[in-house]
């Protein structure tokens, strides 16, 4: 008996049988109803879906049988699959290529064959509808427009089986990341929260049981003060970003100097920047008119900043250019840590921190870049993110100079 013949696609055809997944016993039911119609409108006693995979064919449809497949070296199928083509064969006794076949020789003693190739959108035969008879016989113009039709139908619902597993493969890959990032904010925004709370706890206690001198008290009472306001910052940080997603932000744009609010955001820096040793330098020689919120783009810079400030190591510089032609725009780069390659994709989402602020523990909700973007896309302008090459971060953001389209509020 010849060698079964191996298609050229062989390969990619097996792949893609595994991510259709279609020996799932869930399609078994759907792939019987193909083979029933098969064997009634063709008027023949044995019908099978055959899926032809690596060694073995799976008959995952079938009527007239009790085998649930064959080893792929046998049977007529791999004929069909290598040509990718309907074949028939009107009396297997005739033919050279199956007649010493076992299922020719022995039971069931077949002597017709039709098959028609389970063809995907790709182009690869996943396997066959076909037709089995105890007597030479063939198909009338009809029943071969049947059989083609069913083998059409019988791939469809294999690629939609397909489509479905993906999706909720998709959906079970979406839940888990949900989960993840919910573990990661809680976790974030309990230490976040915790820290400074557990300070002002600590201190008040002290002051409460007295016994201190009056610069000590005076000393406490700064700490106190100090983390009360960083306590106050993170909660107006989670109520605006929760503001900005649902949409309720009020935004008042008018005219404004693009160096002149950069100016007053980094004035809201400054004082941490020269705490860390940090030369901060503006670059702004010409105004830059922008159509903006100033008060909530002051607060967009304020974050770009402010990651600025922590990111870059003490003794560090950080450049702010402010430019007005051709497009206002505004570029921060920095002496920090470079942000890997994967995280860049991510680093405007809420409550993301890339994997070296977790490292080095360096403090912050996540928030920040996500308010930023958020606040900047509502003015119609953009920002953008990327490693230096000599190191640290340039961060380039755009602005209109002139009312964008009307919004009914923010992204």
């Amino acid at each position: 008996m010849p060698k079964m013949p191996i298609p050229a696609d062989e390969a990619e055809r097996l792949l893609e049988m595994e991510e259709l997944g279609v020996l799932d016993p869930a399609l078994e039911p759907k792939l019987h109803s193909i083979a029933v119609l098969a064997a009634r409108i063709c008027r023949v006693p044995v019908a099978l879906v055959n899926l032809v995979g690596g060694e073995r064919q799976y008959f995952q449809g079938r009527v007239g049988t009790d085998l649930s497949g064959v080893d792929r070296d046998s049977g007529f199928c791999p004929y069909v699959v290598e040509a990718g083509a309907p074949m028939e064969i009107h009396d297997a006794l005739a033919d050279p290529r199956v007649r010493e076949d076992a299922l020719v020789t022995g039971e069931p003693h077949v002597r017709y064959y039709a098959g028609a190739p389970l063809l995907s959108s790709r182009g690869h035969a996943l396997g066959t509808v076909c037709l089995f008879d105890h007597r030479p016989r063939q198909l009338t113009s009809e029943q071969r427009e049947v059989l083609l039709s069913l083998a059409a139908n019988a791939t469809m619902l294999l690629e939609l089986h397909g489509r479905d597993l993906e999706e909720s493969g998709q959906v079970a890959q979406g839940l888990q990341e949900l989960r993840e990032l919910k573990e990661q904010f809680l976790r974030t925004v309990n230490h976040e929260l915790r820290t400074p709370m557990t300070s002002i706890r600590s201190y008040l206690q002290l002051l409460e049981e007295g016994g201190l001198d009056e610069a000590t008290e005076l000393r406490f009472l700064e700490v106190v003060e100090r983390n009360r306001a960083h306590l106050l910052d993170l909660l107006d940080d989670l109520l605006l970003l929760a503001s900005l997603n649902a949409g309720s932000l009020g935004f008042s744009p008018d005219r404004a100097d693009l160096a002149g609010v950069t100016r007053q955001a980094i004035t809201d820096v400054i004082d941490e920047a020269r705490s860390k040793g940090h030369t901060l330098n503006l670059h702004a020689p010409a105004g830059a008119e922008v159509w903006v919120d100033a008060e909530r783009l002051r607060e967009a810079l304020r974050h770009l900043l402010d990651n600025a400030v922590k990111f870059t190591r003490p003794g560090g510089t950080i450049d702010v250019t402010v430019t007005a032609e051709p497009t206002p725009t505004l570029e921060i780069r920095d002496t920090g840590i470079a942000v890997g390659a994967e995280a860049l994709k991510y680093v405007f989402e809420d409550f993301y921190r890339a994997p070296n602020a977790e490292e080095q523990a360096i403090a912050g909700l996540g928030v920040g870049l996500s308010i930023t973007d958020k606040i900047v896309r509502w003015h119609g302008g953009e920002v953008k993110v990327e490693n230096q090459a000599s190191g640290g971060i340039r961060i380039v953001l755009t602005l209109p100079r002139t009312a964008p389209a009307q919004r009914s509020g923010p992204p």
